[in-house]
């Protein structure tokens, strides 16, 4: 009997992703640097459009590619929509800022910098009170597996169940970090989510999606008794839809679109 070659052996899913581009590789610091700051900006004028600003709330950082114990960061009180790549801040291990003139988000620093700390691999963070993502946070429930999208965060997601007030300490964004470990994301309850990522990209698409996989629960719960998709068939799909390289490319047609529509971003 012929035996089954290489390439008929291997899943469906890897024949997909190795057609799918990879994230860009740099030559020099700077040139990665300012991508990540321009994606930054791009991620936040996204986050403006899906309506996750709320008041002076929400953060996205990225880790710098030299200075690794420092990220880049949305200036306090400057609204989403509005920001560009020079307006983001560098702020060190201390909470100082070292390069721009604005303030921290003293709950930004708190959180992201003990997470871009326990988290090496983590280039981005993304934390912001989107409705739908603080509505299902109160139910201190994690995410089921109603939808192909939210096979996403099948088995990659906690919650974070220690809400004590809002975070002004290092000590509370240790222990979320802790609770969010080695996976993805976080429900911070009665808080919202809490996303993370290998690229800007990937954390602010997870982001994106995690919240409206929030409200497609709100919504199927609301009407009835969902069905659940049954364990194998989740990790099969989280294995296509739920890998660095699949969130990194999920936010490439929304970068398209923002980057393009509004091209202030990259001042």
């Amino acid at each position: 009997m012929p035996q089954p070659s290489s390439s008929a052996a291997q899943p469906a899913h890897s024949h997909f992703m190795e057609r799918v581009p990879r994230p860009p590789v740099f030559s020099t610091a700077a040139e990665e640097r300012r991508h990540r700051k321009e994606r930054l900006a791009g991620a936040f004028r996204l986050f403006a459009e899906f309506g996750f600003d709320e008041g002076v709330a929400g953060h996205i950082t990225a880790r710098d590619p030299e200075r690794l114990d420092h990220f880049w960061v949305n200036p306090f009180g400057l609204h989403f929509g509005r920001i560009r790549a020079s307006d983001l801040i560098l702020v060190d291990h201390s909470g100082k800022v070292v390069e721009g003139h604005a303030e921290v988000n003293l709950a930004a620093f708190a959180i992201h910098s003990r997470i871009h700390a326990a988290r090496p691999d983590v280039i981005a963070a993304a934390h912001a009170h989107s409705l739908y993502g603080k509505s299902w946070s109160s139910l201190g429930r994690r995410l089921d597996a109603l939808t192909q999208d939210a096979c996403a965060f099948y088995e990659d997601h906690v919650v974070f169940d220690d809400y004590s007030g809002v975070v002004e300490e290092t000590a509370e964004g240790d222990r979320i970090a802790h609770a969010l470990g080695a996976k993805k994301a976080a429900i911070l309850r009665n808080h919202g989510l809490l996303t993370v990522g290998h690229t800007v990209d990937e954390a602010a698409w997870w982001f994106i999606t995690m919240d409206r996989s929030c409200q497609a629960q709100l919504l199927a719960e609301a009407a009835g008794q969902p069905h659940r998709i049954p364990h194998e068939t989740a990790k099969n799909t989280y294995a296509l839809v739920g890998s660095h390289l699949a969130g990194w490319f999920q936010f490439q047609p929304l970068w398209q679109r923002i980057s393009r529509a509004q091209p202030d971003l990259f001042e």
